[in-house]
Parts: structure tokens; C-alpha cells; sequence
């Protein structure tokens, strides 16, 4: 069994097994032993905003618990933490015993960290699906393709559309957008010759999110020509054209222009 392939029966199986699982894409959404915790078990929309930003900055060392509060809320106190961490951890263990340490929350003093190793998140293992598609990109494209459709299949919309206008969601949405719309792309490049079909809805999909996304069309217009459809081609490319103009005021580049060159130069 090869590295990636072991890789992405972990990941796999991970979702199988996580005791906790947390979705970010689309809607928030926290499993518990495979069932959906109701957010009147959360109590305050503190206890969940704190939840969040803890995913959100889960890459990170652990987050001191005075930046935490700053860049949450604009009036707190030392209570507004301890009930909202109170909530977290009672949501995500609600028979742990007391005086015991929580398993997911790792504290260290008074900074806190989720534990990623027991905690499933849909924004984390969608990045790790993702790089072993990268890294396996051109040498194990069976591999890649099993690797990028598990990230399409998690994602399911902008991440923590209820937070869009948090500052501290920015950057993870970004992130979360910007390796979904590789994903589509790549994964539509390998499927050119074999299913340009699917090549074309994967591109059209990248466009859903990003109209202006370049890489997409220029995909487009070359599973159109594996497809035999000229026509469609070019359209596609007069298409590109308008909406880089009306976007952002420009052409497109010269790689896409060379492509439209060459689907003309075809009889």
C-alpha cells in the first residue's frame, strides 16, 4: 500500500471513528457519538462564537486567553470565558467527571488549543485531502482523484457563513476558498481526455464561487475541444472576456489568449 493511499484510508477511517466531529462549510454543524448536538445544549451564542474561534485558529500554538476575549467581544470579563469554556467542554463531554481534565480542549496555563488528533474538522481534513491530491498530482493520479473528491464532498458552502462578517473568519474562509477552488481545478485538468463532461461541470463549479477564476475557463474551453464542440470553445472564451473586463478591467492572460489562438487554428 502506497504512503498516500494509507494516508487517505486514515483520514477515512478518522471520520469514522472521531467522537467529535465539527462542520464549518455551509453551516455550523457539532456531532457527538454520531449525533447532532442541539444549540439550546450550547446555552449562550458566547459559548459557540468561543468554539469557533478556537477552530478557526486551531493551527496555531495555543491562543492565550486574554486575545481570545479581544478579538471576540469588545466588553468582557473573566466570567464571560470561564462560562463560555464551561459550555464547550460540557457540550462536547457532558458525562465527564469532575475535577477532570477535558479531552478535546487542551489547556496550558491560561492558553487553549482544540485537540486536533481526537477532534474531526471538516476545514482541517478538507486541507489534508488536498495536499496529498498535490502531492500525488502527476505521479498517482488515481490516487489524486480519490484525494480531491473527498475535499469536494466536504466542502459544502463559504465557512461559518453566520460569522461573515467577524473579522477572525476572514482568513480561514480564504484559505478554506482558495483550496476548493484548486481542488476543482486540478481534479478537472486530470479528467479532460477521460470525462470532459465532468471536466466542465468541476470548472463551472470553481466559477460558482469565483466568476473571474481564469484557471476555470481556460478548462473549460479545452474539454469543450476534447469534447469536439469548437463553437463552445470560443464562446466559453468570449465569456472570460467580458467578465474580466466588467470585474476587474482587464484581458485575459496571455496563456488563455495563446489557447483561443490555437481552437481557432483548428478546421
Amino acid at each position: 500500500m502506497s504512503d498516500f493511499l494509507q494516508q487517505l484510508n486514515n483520514l477515512n477511517s478518522f471520520y469514522d471513528n472521531a467522537t467529535i466531529r465539527i462542520e464549518t462549510l455551509g453551516n455550523f454543524v457539532v456531532w457527538r457519538n454520531q449525533q447532532k448536538i442541539d444549540n439550546k445544549e450550547w446555552g449562550r451564542d458566547k459559548t459557540i462564537q468561543l468554539l469557533q474561534y478556537l477552530v478557526s485558529y486551531r493551527q496555531r500554538n495555543a491562543l492565550h486567553k486574554e486575545k481570545i476575549m479581544d478579538n471576540l467581544w469588545e466588553d468582557w470579563n473573566d466570567r464571560d470565558f470561564k462560562v463560555a469554556l464551561h459550555g464547550i467542554n460540557k457540550g462536547l463531554e457532558p458525562n465527564r467527571p469532575s475535577r477532570t481534565e477535558p479531552i478535546f480542549i487542551i489547556r496550558q496555563g491560561v492558553s487553549y488549543q482544540i485537540d486536533l488528533d481526537k477532534v474531526w474538522i471538516d476545514v482541517e481534513v478538507l486541507e489534508k485531502y488536498i495536499i496529498i491530491g498535490n502531492q500525488s498530482f502527476g505521479t498517482d493520479n488515481k490516487i489524486a482523484k480519490q484525494a480531491y473528491k473527498k475535499a469536494i464532498e466536504l466542502y459544502k458552502g463559504s465557512y461559518l457563513p453566520n460569522r461573515i462578517y467577524e473579522d477572525w473568519t476572514s482568513e480561514e474562509r480564504e484559505k478554506s476558498q482558495l483550496l476548493i477552488l484548486g481542488a476543482y481545478i486540478t481534479l478537472a485538468e486530470i479528467l479532460i481526455t477521460e470525462n470532459p463532461l465532468e471536466s466542465i461541470r468541476l470548472a463551472q463549479n470553481a466559477l460558482n464561487i469565483d466568476a473571474a477564476w481564469e484557471d476555470a475557463y481556460r478548462i473549460q474551453m479545452q474539454a469543450y475541444i476534447a469534447k469536439g464542440n469548437r463553437p463552445q470553445a470560443i464562446k466559453t472564451y468570449m465569456k472570460c472576456e467580458v467578465i474580466l473586463e466588467e470585474e476587474y478591467g482587464i484581458s485575459p492572460l496571455p496563456e488563455t489568449k495563446k489557447l483561443l489562438k490555437a481552437i481557432e487554428a483548428i478546421s
